[in-house]
C-alpha cells in the first residue's frame, strides 16, 4: 500500500514510518497539515494515517477539507486519550477510524488493511484465486493447499495483482506500491519480482502475463473465487 503518514512527533513518526516500510508498504511523511494536503492533491495513497495535534492546520481541519473536496481515501486517525472526546467529531467530520496513544503498531496495520477491505467491499481477508488461497491478515498463501514462501514484497506484488485481476497494472504503479520513492531502484529491481513470483506461482492457476511496453495483468485459469 502507499501511505501518507501525517505526524509531527519525531520518534512516533519515525517508529510508524519503519514498521509500514519493513512490512513492503511505501510511505510518504510529513509533518503539517498544509503538507498533508499538498501531497494528497498531488499523488494517490491507498490510505492516511492522521495526528490530530499537528503546527499549523490541525488533522480535524485536514480531514474536513478532503472530504470538502470529495475526496474518499479512508482516513486513520492517531490521537491522544486526553482528545478522545473528539471521536464523535472524528467519525462525524469523515475520519473512518481512530487509534488512541499508545498503540501496538501491527493493530494500526490489521485496522489500515480492514479500512482498505471495506473500501473494496470485502468482508474477508481470504482471497482465493484457481487453486491459489491468499490470506492478507495471516501474510500467507497456498497452492493445492500447501504453502508457498513468498517474500514481502513478492506478497504484496501478489496482493496488488489478484485485486486487479484481468487489469492491466502499468509498471509504474507497482514501482509506487512496491518500493519508497528515496530507494534508488528500476524496473529491471520490479521484473526481477514478477519473474520470482512466477515461478513459485507455478500450477496455482494465476498467470501473470506482461503486456508489452505497458505493465502485467493477472488472469486466472479455473478460478473458483
Amino acid at each position: 500500500m502507499r501511505m501518507l503518514l501525517v505526524e509531527d512527533n519525531e520518534d512516533l513518526g519515525d517508529a510508524v514510518n519503519r514498521h509500514l516500510r519493513n512490512a513492503g508498504h511505501s510511505v510518504e511523511w510529513v509533518r503539517t497539515g498544509e503538507l498533508a494536503l499538498e501531497s494528497a492533491a498531488m499523488e494517490r495513497f491507498d490510505a492516511i494515517i492522521l495526528d490530530l495535534t499537528l503546527p499549523g492546520r490541525d488533522g480535524l481541519s485536514v480531514i474536513s477539507q478532503l472530504r470538502r473536496e470529495k475526496s474518499a481515501i479512508p482516513i486513520l486517525v492517531v490521537t491522544a486519550r486526553s482528545e478522545i472526546d473528539d471521536r464523535v467529531s472524528l467519525l462525524d467530520q469523515g475520519a473512518d477510524d481512530y487509534l488512541v496513544k499508545p498503540f501496538d503498531l501491527r493493530e494500526m496495520e490489521a485496522r489500515l488493511r480492514a479500512l482498505l477491505r471495506r473500501r473494496s467491499g470485502e468482508t474477508t481477508s481470504v482471497v482465493k484465486a484457481g487453486a491459489l488461497t491468499l490470506d492478507v491478515a495471516g501474510h500467507s498463501v497456498r497452492v493445492r493447499g500447501e504453502p508457498v514462501d513468498l517474500g514481502r514484497r513478492e506478497f504484496r506484488l501478489l496482493e496488488i495483482f489478484l485485486a486487479r485481476r484481468e487489469t492491466v497494472v502499468p509498471k509504474e504503479r507497482l514501482m509506487g506500491q512496491l518500493f519508497s520513492y528515496d530507494e534508488a531502484v528500476s524496473t529491471n529491481a520490479l521484473e526481477l519480482y514478477v519473474s520470482r513470483l512466477r515461478r513459485k506461482l507455478e500450477g496455482s492457476g494465476v498467470e501473470i502475463v506482461t503486456v508489452r511496453g505497458i505493465g502485467y495483468v493477472a488472469r486466472v485459469h479455473g478460478d473458483a473465487a
